[in-house]
């Protein structure tokens, strides 16, 4: 297997990882990517424990925690402040999370794999088969000839959209503006803020700085949402307690990024014989459980790992579909709901929502959190 030629599709955090976790076993595939260069753009992410423990798998668990900032606490409230549930708060390995710059993530992870073919500026458009191999085409077009193919070319995916023209995004009913600030307000744990229809996040990052997010219930592609700056913001924001509204206030426009919230309705298959779909094009979730990039870097060590343990690569794919799809749908339904959840408008039912939450016992809380960070990678 190692003597046919694999390429990924896409070199965001998927298709990296993936790259890295092939390297380990001795396989060297290319890599291309739509953007002309890699920048450090993007906000912040959260690592939860399972991307951690994959990354130690890879041997860069190091790096990445250098790289990023290790989570005192996490903690969910009401509008005003009001605890509504927090994780346990005896963090350890199985518990700690780590938040980085999603453009420090990108650096490490280039780090290692200096001697791969990364070819940027070739935006896929899709796939042709010719004899036994694959020919990859690009809006340039130019072509590029494969026998295996990873596409991770995320949410969009060009590659998906062939193989499964009835595969739907779908928009989950809000809004969402994500800011990167400095932390000038001696904020040290992450904490998520839900009001009636809104809701705001705060994540501490390295450097001194503030990852946060900002989401509204709103319609579909709302050109008003597309006009909003600091101030509409902060005046949407200024009923929730200290520090958001100045924290917003303390942020630059340039460093904001706004987009509608969406997911992928699960679909039927990630193999297809010598093509396989990975991270957000084959399972895209909604931000609210902090997985969506966790999931990625899962899907890069399993499917290492299948390929490893396989005679042929159509059969690690369908390996690797066996392994992953009903976790990370899984992961996305969770998801879906949790964001229907926090996103209640109306006054009194989100009122009963927190009080229902409180109520939960912490022993409960740390049973859903096991079955999300739990994770063997050893078939």
């Amino acid at each position: 297997m190692k003597d046919l030629t694999f390429t990924i599709s896409g070199g965001g955090i998927a298709g990296l990882t993936t790259a890295i976790a092939l390297k380990r076993i001795g396989i060297k595939a290319k890599i291309v990517e739509a953007a002309p260069e890699f920048k450090p753009v993007g906000a912040g992410i959260t690592l939860a424990p399972n991307a951690i423990k994959a990354f130690q798998h890879l041997g860069i668990k190091q790096e990445i925690e250098e790289a990023s900032n290790l989570i005192s606490g996490l903690e969910i409230c009401d509008f005003k402040g009001k605890t509504i549930t927090q994780q346990p708060s005896e963090f350890d390995e199985s518990t700690a999370i780590h938040a980085i710059h999603r453009g420090n993530l990108h650096e490490v992870l280039l780090s290692h794999l200096k001697d791969h073919s990364i070819v940027l500026g070739k935006r896929t458009t899709g796939f042709n088969k010719k004899a036994d191999q694959i020919e990859l085409t690009f809006d340039d077009g130019s072509t590029h000839l494969t026998d295996l193919l990873i596409a991770s070319d995320g949410i969009h995916s060009p590659i998906r959209k062939q193989l499964l023209p009835d595969s739907e995004l779908r928009y989950a009913g809000y809004t969402c503006w994500r800011g990167i600030s400095a932390n000038n307000f001696g904020i040290e744990k992450a904490t998520e803020s839900w009001g009636h229809g809104k809701r705001f996040g705060i994540v501490p990052l390295p450097d001194n700085q503030i990852y946060w997010f900002a989401c509204l219930n709103a319609p579909v592609n709302d050109p008003q949402m597309k006009k909003y700056g600091v101030h509409e913001l902060r005046q949407v924001f200024e009923d929730f307690h200290t520090p958001i509204p100045d924290l917003i206030g303390s942020t630059p426009d340039s460093q904001i990024l706004w987009n509608d919230i969406y997911d992928l309705k699960p679909i039927r298959n990630f193999a297809f014989g010598d093509v396989v779909l990975i991270g957000d094009a084959a399972h895209a979730t909604t931000p609210n459980m902090g997985q969506g990039a966790c999931q990625a870097i899962e899907d890069a060590v399993i499917l290492a790992e299948c390929l490893k343990r396989s005679s042929t690569a159509a059969q690690a794919f369908q390996f690797f579909e066996q392994h992953r799809k009903k976790r990370a749908q899984s992961i996305v339904n969770r998801s879906w709901k949790m964001g229907k959840m926090a996103q209640m408008d109306n006054r009194f039912l989100s009122t009963l929502r927190n009080g229902l939450m409180r109520a939960i016992p912490a022993s409960v809380l740390k049973s859903q959190l096991k079955s999300i960070y739990d994770i063997d990678f050893t078939l």
